[in-house]
């Protein structure tokens, strides 16, 4: 459920352009409902079939909101996340075992989570929040963030300038076929931790450990 429509993501197209796409993209990059990857399938087509804008743009300015819009979450997740956690983590079953485990999967995973994330529906708006609170490095995120966002951006917008409106009929199923595959994922991977569960947090307790120790 998005907070805007079809007909008004086209108003906001037509008359504020690669405005309204830097917003809208960096909005849903940082959390917030909105149809970012809509906008720029739109905008884009909008480039091909209209030539009010440059598909060049369009593309850098969907890249630029996301990268921003994927910081600010990063950041959001990384100066308040370890607080909610500390606070409420323990009543939804996170205690610091769980937590340490969540550190030590984006310790080792966190670059492909923050990159493949992007290309997922529902998952882009807290892939960068989820590495904020889980400490994936500054550095190490802002890179895979980046590329996510240059490639994502490519993709779609110049995917849909060459296309046309017929990319509508593709990004639909890949991006609901992308969610099933991560939800199938997600529920081996969570099948395969129950089976191990103590094996891996006591591995991730070690890591998180001696992390601390040397830093």
């Amino acid at each position: 459920m998005y907070l805007i429509d079809h007909a008004t993501i086209a108003h906001l197209i037509s008359a504020y352009g690669y405005a309204a796409v830097f917003t809208l993209v960096m909005l849903e990059s940082a959390g917030i409902p909105m149809p970012g990857e809509t906008i720029l399938i739109s905008a884009s087509i909008y480039a091909s079939t209209r030539h009010g804008l440059d598909i060049r743009f369009v593309v850098g300015s969907a890249a630029a909101g996301a990268i921003t819009g994927d910081n600010i979450g990063f950041w959001v997740g990384r100066s308040l996340g370890q607080r909610v956690l500390t606070r409420w983590g323990p009543n939804i079953g996170l205690d610091e075992r769980k937590q340490k485990l969540g550190q030590y999967l984006f310790l080792r995973y966190g670059g492909a989570i923050v990159f493949f994330g992007r290309f997922v529906a529902m998952l882009r708006a807290f892939a960068a929040l989820l590495a904020g609170i889980n400490r994936l490095p500054p550095l190490r995120f802002f890179l895979y963030n980046a590329a996510g966002g240059v490639v994502w951006a490519s993709l779609f917008g110049f995917g849909a300038y060459v296309l046309g409106r017929g990319i509508h009929r593709i990004a639909g199923p890949v991006g609901w076929a992308a969610l099933a595959l991560a939800l199938v994922g997600i529920v081996i991977l969570w099948r395969f931790y129950k089976h191990h569960e103590e094996r891996l947090l006591a591995d991730a307790e070690r890591a998180m450990d001696r992390q601390a120790a040397e830093n």
